[in-house]
């Protein structure tokens, strides 16, 4: 630790921080551009100086400048730091002068306008006049994508975005050329960029020069009402912030939580606020003479009753699918288990996870940030910069820092790091358990993806999986490298609360076999085929698949319509919060069925949202404490690795085969059409 007296107050912070760290450190604010926690260090806006006492006879970059460099006083008393100087306070007078030489004066018409840091620094640190008169420079802006709109002439050269493709989403579509007042940042051919975390760079950009293209022009920060909520395009669980305006979703940003998704968000993530309010179903509709014709709720519930009525439990089937969440699926599971039926199942894809041997067989158990800690990583069956681009990052991460070894078993892709190919599908994995003693990691960390799972001998290579990570000591008391990557966020919570089939039971596969039941309940589920010859009741809030197949419709809510639980990949338990009502006549889910219940005359205990989850967390307390992870027995592992199973030939496959369209509301999505359009485009030219 080192001591510092920065404005009259002494600090005692670790030797390798900053000046501008430890600035913060004794409460002082710097102002900063270029600087930012999560990227390298440039020092190339100089809005961060400071002035130290017995250094040069200039103001320092606190951003560049550690505080083991400083020189303590002449008998050793500590070195001083002042940020309120008259010389400082020139020094960013000066600074600010220069940024606003070329900047233009637009920010009545600039998206930013409202939450830029150049417009509220100038406020706080500018001057009210300059000195230039000469013309202020031109650039021509550029095409970068759908996604992110440039208008350059704004552009102060901060470099955040350049470091953040670079650094973070392991590209290099951005750079600068030039020189001086010529430099400019672009991708040098103008082509779309390619990553899908390109819609960080938005919030990284302090001034207008890059902002949301589909947002353009839409709504000002102050007219937005902000709900903070957790995502579910995928099963990371992200944090972030519903803006709203009246009934719409105007646009999505991230919160910050370093446990999961540090302060980034996937461009699915953030860009398919388009997508719900296109193709929703916001009234309850029938099948009559092979056409889908509206109906009231009453009309609706009441057919269903009777078809469920006349039908023996061992012919009702129900899934769940991927966006469910905890409540509707508890609620589903009750009416289900009060009528007799067993055949109930989350797991739509096939996949072969074993709910019985506790939570530690299915969830990611190191945790998230754990990623950071491991020293050796094998992906298998998993493309993790598809499947949960943030979990990629993490990996990427600690791939920058050194001393990791990663190894691939599956799909050969571009996932930003380098990584050790060991083969395709299952006899590479079975191989490596062979010759397991070659691996000396002290925090081994073996990954699993859906591609092993929705596979028929998916349970064997779970086994054989498990296996390895225990022969290679990766799950003891003090590390649990064992991990089960999801892509579905309602998974985990399904498979916490049961929702698979009971005693005699059909598993998802075969419920969807031709003539397995005559009844098949789909609340949220789109990425099935059903069979000819079910009667077909369909529970979401999209016209997609399901709704296409349906008998009957019953509209529900969207993930920001409704608070709900949902459980991540690692076991972590979240909750959405409601920022918009549903439209039309469309309710939240767990109401519905508490409706039909009643239309069954097998009412549901519950009344209220809050009954519901009193209901809930008595039968399964672990999900009353939010953010919090509750380990899994370990010993569900090991059981797992001693079951085995016969193994296939076929290579590993990843589910997600169109990023930008994996679920109905990214599917209702102009924006989300048009990445995976450009996407579809450069796969083809590279197979060219």
């Amino acid at each position: 630790m080192t001591k510092l007296l920065i404005d009259g107050i002494e600090v005692d912070v670790p030797a390798d921080f900053t000046v501008l760290q430890a600035c913060e450190a004794a409460g002082a604010e710097i102002p900063r551009f270029c600087f930012h926690e999560r990227l390298s260090i440039a020092g190339n806006c100089r809005m961060c100086l400071v002035e130290v006492k017995g250094g040069p006879p200039k103001p320092q970059a606190s951003c560049a400048i550690g505080v083991r460099d400083l020189r303590p006083g002449p008998n050793g008393e500590p070195p001083v730091v002042m940020t309120k100087s008259p010389m400082v306070k020139k020094a960013r007078e000066g600074v600010m002068e220069f940024l606003l030489l070329n900047h233009p004066l637009d920010c009545p018409i600039c998206d930013q306008g409202g939450e830029c840091d150049l417009q509220d620094q100038a406020m706080a640190y500018g001057v009210d006049n300059s000195r230039y008169a000469e013309n202020k420079r031109a650039v021509e802006n550029k095409y970068i994508g759908p996604l992110v709109k440039t208008e350059m002439n704004r552009c102060i050269h901060c470099t955040r975005c350049v470091r953040f493709t670079t650094e973070v989403a392991g590209g290099t579509d951005l750079g600068a050329i030039g020189r001086g007042e010529d430099m400019e940042i672009t991708t040098y051919l103008e082509r779309a960029m390619t990553s899908e975390l390109q819609g960080n760079i938005i919030d990284l950009c302090p001034v207008g020069a890059l902002t949301s293209k589909p947002y353009a022009f839409n709504a000002r920060p102050w007219e937005l009402q902000k709900t903070e909520s957790i995502d579910v395009m995928d099963a990371v669980g992200s944090a972030i912030r519903v803006d709203s305006r009246g009934t719409e979703v105007m646009r999505i940003m991230p919160r910050t939580n370093d446990a999961v998704n540090e302060e980034w968000i996937s461009d699915k993530t953030r860009f398919i606020w388009d997508g719900l309010k296109t193709q929703r179903l916001d009234r309850p509709y029938i099948r009559k003479n092979g056409q889908l014709q509206p109906a009231s709720w009453g009309e609706a519930l009441q057919l269903v009753a009777d078809k469920l009525k006349a039908t023996a439990p061992a012919r009702i089937g129900a899934l769940a699918g991927d966006l469910a969440a905890v409540e509707e699926m508890f609620a589903l599971k009750s009416l289900m288990t009060s009528l007799g039926v067993a055949n109930i199942d989350c797991r739509t894809d096939g996949a072969e996870l074993d709910a019985s041997l506790g939570r530690a067989g299915y969830t990611l158990n190191a945790g998230i940030a754990g990623i950071e800690d491991a020293d050796a990583i094998l992906l298998i069956g998993t493309n993790t910069r598809k499947e949960a681009s943030l979990v990629n990052t993490r990996i990427r991460k600690r791939w920058l820092k050194g001393g990791v070894t990663i190894s691939v078993i599956g799909e050969k892709a571009d996932l930003t790091y380098d990584y050790n190919y060991l083969g395709a599908g299952p006899d590479s994995l079975s191989e490596l358990v062979k010759t397991y003693g070659s691996v000396t990691a002290k925090k081994p960390l073996v990954i699993v993806g859906q591609g092993t799972l929705s596979r028929p001998d998916g349970a064997a290579v779970l086994s054989m999986a498990a296996q390895f990570a225990s022969q290679i000591g990766a799950v003891r008391e003090d590390w649990n490298g064992f991990a089960v990557l999801h892509t579905a966020a309602s998974r985990v919570g399904a498979l916490d609360l049961g929702f698979v089939p009971g005693e005699g039971g059909l598993s998802a596969t075969a419920m969807l076999a031709p003539g397995a039941v005559d009844v098949l309940y789909l609340l949220g589920v789109d990425e099935v085929e059903v069979p000819a010859g079910a009667f077909v009741i369909y529970q979401g809030s999209h016209g997609d698949r399901g709704a296409h197949r349906a008998d009957v419709i019953l509209p529900g809510a969207a993930y920001t319509e409704k608070s709900g639980t949902f459980v991540n990949t690692e076991g972590r338990v979240q909750m959405t919060s409601r920022a918009v009502f549903p439209p039309g006549e469309a309710k939240e889910d767990w109401a519905i069925l508490r409706a039909l219940s009643g239309s069954l005359g097998k009412v549901l205990p519950f009344d209220t949202l809050a009954q519901l989850r009193k209901a809930l967390y008595a039968a399964h307390p672990h999900f009353a404490a939010l953010g919090q992870i509750a380990a899994g027995d370990r010993a569900g592992i090991a059981t797992l690795a001693t079951r085995g199973g016969k193994i296939g030939k076929a290579p590993f496959a990843s589910p997600v085969t169109a990023y930008y369209q994996t679920n109905p509301i990214a599917r209702a999505s102009a924006i989300m059409a048009e990445c995976q359009a450009l996407a579809d485009g450069r796969m083809a030219q590279a197979a060219e």
